[in-house]
Order: structure tokens, then C-alpha cells, then sequence
């Protein structure tokens, strides 16, 4: 039995997005690679937003190790997306995000993803350890059932 699409309130921050005209496929939804790219942009934003993500600057660098998408209902241009994010793990050098995306106004999500970060070192792009600022900025996105679960 395929899982009920969770809530806005399974999420712990949101972000504002908005479908492109470009977003619609030839069957008038969003094609399932932007999918991919909005969840991407939430994170992006999130880190950047948060200080944590430099590219210039930063010693570590993260890769995406894993990701999927999961589709409940369609979205389309011109529809308004809210991101819902959360962590669900923080390991030694990786980190699981959790997104859903809610359609206007919707409570339940038309979408949920996940993607998977591998912190490497800038230079070596050999895996690292998170550092403990980084883990403490991460942590504020962890599910509250989720904390205290961090290996």
C-alpha cells in the first residue's frame, strides 16, 4: 500500500518557490526534472541563507550522493510551491534532507523528495567529517523524532 502524503506540519522550515512557464511538459504539468532542481534550490537556499554554504570560501564541499522523488498530484504553471525541508539524519560525512512540496495553498504534499549530501574536503574530495558548526547549523532542521538518532 503506497504511503499517504505527509503535511505541512511533518516539516520543520519552508521556502517560497514559483513554477516557470518552462516548468510545463507537453501533458501541462511540471515535468519530473524540476522536480529535482526545486528540491535542489530549497537546500541551496537553506545552506546559503544560513551561512553555510560559501563556495569560495568553504573547506568542505557537499555532493549528492542519493536522491528521489515520490508524486502524489500534479503541479503546473502557474502555481505557487511552498518547500517544506527537514533533515532526518546527520551522519559522520553525510547528511538526509527531506523535502515535500505543497501546491498553493494545499496541506498535503503533490510531492516528496529526499537527497543525501557527502561533505568531502574541497582539495582532496576525499569524504570529511561535519564539523561541529556545520552539524549545529544542520541540526536546526532535524525532525523532532529524528534528534538524538545522529550516529
Amino acid at each position: 500500500m503506497r504511503k499517504a502524503p505527509d503535511h505541512r506540519r511533518d516539516y520543520v522550515e519552508f521556502m517560497e518557490l514559483q513554477t516557470r512557464w518552462s516548468d510545463n511538459d507537453v501533458f501541462g504539468h511540471i515535468n519530473n526534472m524540476v522536480y529535482y532542481s526545486l528540491f535542489d534550490t530549497a537546500i541551496s537556499s537553506w545552506l546559503v541563507n544560513n551561512g553555510i554554504l560559501n563556495l569560495h570560501k568553504d573547506r568542505q564541499v557537499s555532493v549528492i550522493a542519493q536522491n528521489g522523488c515520490t508524486y502524489f498530484s500534479e503541479v503546473a504553471f502557474p502555481d505557487k510551491l511552498t518547500a517544506g525541508l527537514r533533515i532526518c539524519h546527520i551522519g559522520h560525512s553525510s547528511v538526509r534532507y527531506e523535502l515535500g512540496l505543497f501546491r498553493n495553498e494545499e496541506e498535503n504534499a503533490s510531492a516528496e523528495g529526499h537527497f543525501v549530501h557527502v561533505y568531502l574536503n574541497a582539495l582532496t574530495r576525499k569524504p570529511e567529517v561535519i564539523g561541529e558548526p556545520l552539524r549545529v547549523v544542520l541540526s536546526r532542521l532535524l525532525r523532532p523524532e529524528a534528534v538524538g538518532m545522529e550516529e
